[in-house]
């Protein structure tokens, strides 16, 4: 077989793994066809069926080894970072893991801890919960009141105070 094709085969390979691990990383498709286009390319380049696998296995060994060492040495540790998130986002800083079940809370009157517009935090009896408006913008210490949940999406409208009693 043509030289010119094998390269191919293997320049191709590479090609269609870094789209899979730099474009459309987990998709798979690409992954799956740059594998089998080295693999192709090296059992084209060997004379017999077990040197091919010889070739394979040992690029495998040598790659295994160069990734284990590139996420251990400290060089290359800083690269790793750059392609990965380090923030953590905590409960003590205000983000809230959705809760299932917020039927509970159909009814309440709290206060808007930020501006709704139409989405933000309300306070509901020391709980803080994230909520949506009807489509209007509430601003920050209005009373708000819960008129309606859809899954995790709770849904206020501000709460009008006549009199020292309040209604919506």
């Amino acid at each position: 077989m043509s030289q010119g094709i094998i390269i191919m085969l293997i320049l191709t390979g590479i090609a269609l793994l870094a789209i899979e691990v730099f474009v459309i990383p987990g998709f798979g498709v690409s992954g799956i066809l740059g594998m089998a286009s080295l693999v192709t390319g090296i059992f084209l380049v060997t004379d017999s069926l077990l040197e091919g696998l010889i070739y394979t296995a040992g690029s495998l060994i040598v790659l295994s080894i160069i990734i284990y060492l590139s996420f251990r040495l400290p060089r290359t540790r800083r690269l790793w970072k750059k392609f990965s998130l380090s923030t953590r986002q905590t409960s003590e800083e205000g983000y809230v893991a959705p809760k299932p079940q917020y039927e509970k809370y159909l009814g309440q009157v709290g206060i808007s801890l930020t501006q709704l517009r139409p989405a933000g935090t309300g306070n509901f009896d020391g709980v803080h919960l994230d909520v949506v408006t009807e489509g209007g913008f509430i601003g920050i210490g209005t009373p708000i009141k819960i008129i309606g949940v859809e899954g995790t999406r709770i849904i206020v409208r501000e709460e009008k105070i006549l009199g020292g009693e309040a209604r919506s």
